[in-house]
């Protein structure tokens, strides 16, 4: 009698402080808010919690949502988690055969290892650094001719480029690269559009790196009058790296974009192969990848150089500071080739990110994944559970990382443009979110009576501009730090 007591008193309470959750009201100011706001009738849900974990807020908190890039919140604490703060990739690059004199008698082979960062984000802007690396350590040796072929090793992950659901017309752009065990400079051409000529005239462009010729422009693009608007189009036609540029720029106009490839294991071997005969070192033959996971066997090989990546910390803080789709991705698909030994894949990728999910108290039933950025529309969770989150992680080990690589308001990141002529600049750290007809945020707020607030706001379905959408969460986030 007294266990079935106890369990009758232990279920009490807990169900009372289940309802004092879930009957949390949000305020008739942010309801004032919303309704006047030019996206009253999109799907707003508030979620709040104050230090202690207790919802103070509540607005369609039980609603599953499109997080967008709020999704980054988890899968980049997840990285961290499993891999810890300090890790780092490691790509080698190896000789197969022999020296005789300045020649190397057989292939130069890459060991593709899903490092995303072989590029100039983190050289300084030198997107060549690795490459001038691995360049000198064979000038060492004295290497200045190779008899063989140049040989990409992208066996690490699988072949299939994209998570399902990504929207086709994004495929074109920096924020939608393929993944490949061997990439470099983010996957993408960097293109510069100077309209300098007569009304009517093609602007020149140029592009990097070195204006390749492993993609081709056309270049239908018009030099319209000066005071006239900048119309974007621009499309890599899908399965090629035929990129369309249709835009009209006013005279005087300078514009940059970057453009993902196809293939990009073949363009970082593309590329690395032009830099070595820029640097005088002359190739004979052609240049090949090796997926094969199960027969790939380095062991023989003799190691020209191993190229060990930044440490994952500050990986991490660039893919939520910038919100990098690209980090986001291939860091899923190393994680899974890590976890289960075998080539890394998306799927196997979110079979791990779901059981960390279900470790912070996520409803994993009522959770679909697509991808770890948020950029499929298919990607959805409650938003309670994405609130609550930021209460529990504060409790985990690699938590003072996870924090510094939030954007901070009116100061760096996608938040440096926001907030800044409001009390909230420096207050606010966390993480933005966008696609299309979704704008969320979500992080940590210090209030002006010095308590910090666990705040989520979710627009979605919304068909007003953006910047309105803004302008609301603004002053919700205005509201709350004066309210608490």
């Amino acid at each position: 009698m007294n266990i079935l007591r106890y369990l009758f008193l232990t279920f009490l309470i807990a169900g009372c402080f289940f309802y004092k959750q879930a009957s949390a009201q949000v305020s008739p100011e942010i309801l004032t808010l919303i309704e006047n706001s030019q996206s009253s009738n999109a799907l707003w849900s508030v979620q709040v919690r104050d230090s202690e974990g207790n919802l103070i807020e509540n607005l369609n908190g039980e609603q599953l949502v499109r997080p967008a890039s709020n999704f980054k919140l988890i899968s980049s604490a997840a990285y961290l988690d499993y891999f810890g703060s300090e890790y780092t990739f490691e790509t080698r690059l190896m000789g197969r055969g022999s020296q005789t004199g300045n020649t190397w008698n057989g292939d130069i082979i890459i060991e593709g290892s899903g490092d995303p960062t072989i590029s100039g984000r983190f050289y300084s802007e030198d997107a060549f650094y690795v490459f001038e690396k691995w360049v000198d350590s064979l000038l060492k040796k004295g290497i200045t001719a190779v008899e063989g072929n140049i040989v990409g090793f992208d066996g690490l992950f699988d072949d299939i480029p994209y998570p399902k659901g990504w929207e086709w017309d994004d495929l074109s752009y920096y924020y939608a690269p393929e993944t490949s065990a061997l990439s470099f400079n983010e996957n993408v051409v960097d293109l510069e559009v100077i309209a300098d000529g007569p009304v009517g005239s093609a602007p020149e462009i140029q592009w990097f790196p070195m204006s390749t010729d492993y993609v081709k422009f056309v270049n239908e693009q018009i030099t319209t009058p000066q005071g006239t608007s900048f119309d974007e189009m621009y499309r890599r036609e899908l399965g090629t790296n035929t990129i369309l540029l249709r835009s009209t720029l006013p005279q005087g106009y300078y514009e940059t974009e970057s453009l993902s490839v196809t293939d990009p294991s073949l363009y970082f071997l593309d590329t690395f192969k032009k830099y070595l005969e820029n640097r005088g070192i002359s190739i004979s033959g052609q240049l090949y990848t090796d997926s094969n996971y199960f027969s790939w066997n380095p062991e023989s090989f003799t190691i020209f150089d191993s190229h060990k990546s930044v440490e994952l910390h500050e990986i991490i803080k660039e893919l939520n500071r910038e919100s990098i789709n690209f980090y986001s991705e291939m860091l899923l698909k190393k994680l899974a080739a890590d976890k289960y030994n075998v080539q890394g894949s998306t799927e196997l990728g979110l079979q791990e990110l779901k059981e960390y999910m279900y470790s912070m108290n996520f409803d994993t039933t009522q959770v679909e994944l697509r991808d770890a950025s948020g950029m499929a529309p298919a990607t959805l969770l409650k938003a309670s559970d994405l609130n609550n989150y930021l209460v529990l992680i504060r409790d985990e080990e690699y938590f003072p990382v996870f924090f510094e690589s939030l954007a901070e308001g009116g100061l760096n990141g996608t938040l440096k443009h926001r907030f800044k002529n409001s009390p909230l600049k420096g207050l606010f750290a966390g993480k933005t979110g966008f696609v299309s007809g979704v704008r969320t945020i979500s992080g940590y707020l210090k209030t002006e009576q010095g308590n910090e607030l666990a705040v989520s706001l979710f627009t979605n379905n919304y068909t007003a501009k953006t910047s309105s959408v803004d302008f609301t969460q603004q002053k919700i986030l205005e509201f709350l730090y004066h309210r608490y």
